[in-house]
């Protein structure tokens, strides 16, 4: 189970609101056993992104090759993780930017 990584939980205020308790306002994301190693990868990048004055504009894969290594990830694994971390990188993006357009 994994907790949102580009959103914030609900406040006891907001989930009351709701009627619901903290946990309930805030459950666990299961992560299914073949997304596992891409998800964990993902957050192994978490500290990679690439800021401009707008914000994040996406992650530095240059990192990427050595977070794998380190992370002992099959190299017969690799394209198919690149691929997944370019999907949840996309979902993140558009989630940061949301929140930004919101915010303003």
């Amino acid at each position: 189970m994994a907790r949102a990584l580009y959103t914030k939980d609900a406040t006891a205020a907001e989930a009351d609101d709701w009627g619901l308790t903290v946990e309930e306002a805030n459950p666990p994301t299961e992560v299914w056993p073949d997304n596992v190693l891409s998800f964990n990868t993902f957050v192994a990048m978490s500290t990679q992104w690439r800021t401009g004055m707008a914000g994040p504009t996406g992650l530095d894969y240059g990192a990427l090759p050595d977070v794998l290594r380190l992370t002992q990830v099959p190299r017969r694994e690799w394209a198919q993780i690149f691929d997944d971390i370019r999907t949840m990188e996309d979902a993140a993006l558009s989630t940061i930017r949301a929140i930004q357009k919101a915010s303003k």
